[in-house]
């Protein structure tokens, strides 16, 4: 089994592998990054929207957001694509050069580390030398390296928190690189849609791990962050995935005995403890319909 250590050090070793390599700026998502941005609440101890949170829950993927500027011009992923490489990671078939995968230090299929590339909106690669469509974006020269576009990311690069991650590689070399996280407001939206994707899905759990991320990311905005999220919504209102996050709320978030609010009861990281009817209200207010 991958364990958030594991999955640091992973993190180290593509850092290290890739020093000196411009200015890649990595935004980390998914799982690890909700678990960086608690760490950043413990360590600076700001104040947050909600005080209880769940058990931090496991994962084995590192989900690496690329900004967009990079798959523009491919030659800035050429030390990425290397480092994968030489860190022996393979492409996953049927997603070739967006997911990647190599056997964890535990071995065996839960002890695979993964990684996906992803990007912002496939909007932003109108009138650009990249080929795209709903399921990747290839730059062009190709450099061996896709994303997929997450088009409820659209303010992926909007307000993102600096964490410095530091440690040592799996070969025993101190490094320390900074790392962005995703605002809340784009991690609420990219959540809410993955959890209306699983939610009928025996595979993915149902749903469960995302709508708990739901509720973690909401409960973890800082007063700040509640300011420029509640603007963010303001902004977003008129693109087209604004109104079906505001139904995916309604539908699935609006009250204690909706599915959304169940799946994340049912999952194994609960706790009876969670705020969930400020969770509610506070997911309510952001993603208003008008």
């Amino acid at each position: 089994m991958i364990t958030m250590p594991d999955l640091q050090t992973a993190l180290l070793d593509l850092l290290y592998e890739t020093r000196g390599g411009g200015d890649l700026k990595l935004i980390i998502g998914g799982g690890y990054g909700i678990y960086l941005k608690r760490e950043h609440i413990r360590i600076t101890r700001v104040r947050t929207l909600l005080q209880e949170l769940p058990e931090v829950r496991s994962t084995n993927d590192l989900d690496l957001f690329l900004r967009p500027e990079l798959l523009f011009a491919s030659e800035r992923l050429r030390p990425l694509a290397n480092a994968l490489k030489r860190l022996g990671y393979i492409a996953i078939k049927g997603a070739k050069n967006y997911q990647f995968a190599k056997r964890g230090p535990t071995g065996g299929r839960e002890g695979l580390l993964k990684i996906d590339l992803l990007t912002g909106s496939h909007e932003r690669f109108k009138g650009t030398a990249a080929r795209y469509d709903q399921r990747r974006v290839r730059p062009r020269p190709s450099v061996g390296i896709h994303a997929h576009p997450v088009d409820e990311a659209a303010t992926l690069e909007d307000d993102l928190l600096p964490f410095r991650l530091e440690g040592t590689t799996s070969k025993g070399d101190s490094h320390h690189a900074t790392v962005f996280l995703p605002h809340p407001f784009t991690y609420a939206m990219m959540k809410l849609f993955a959890f209306r994707d699983r939610f009928n899905d025996a595979d993915k759990d149902f749903g469960r791990y995302h709508a708990l991320d739901l509720y973690t990311v909401i409960a973890m905005v800082t007063e700040a962050e509640w300011e420029t999220a509640r603007e963010m919504s303001r902004r977003q209102r008129q693109a087209t995935e604004f109104p079906q996050a505001a139904r995916i709320v309604q539908q699935y978030f609006s009250s204690s005995t909706a599915d959304g609010i169940l799946r994340l009861r049912e999952s194994q990281y609960s706790r009876p403890e969670l705020q969930i009817e400020d969770f509610i209200s506070a997911l309510g207010e952001l993603f208003a319909p008008e």
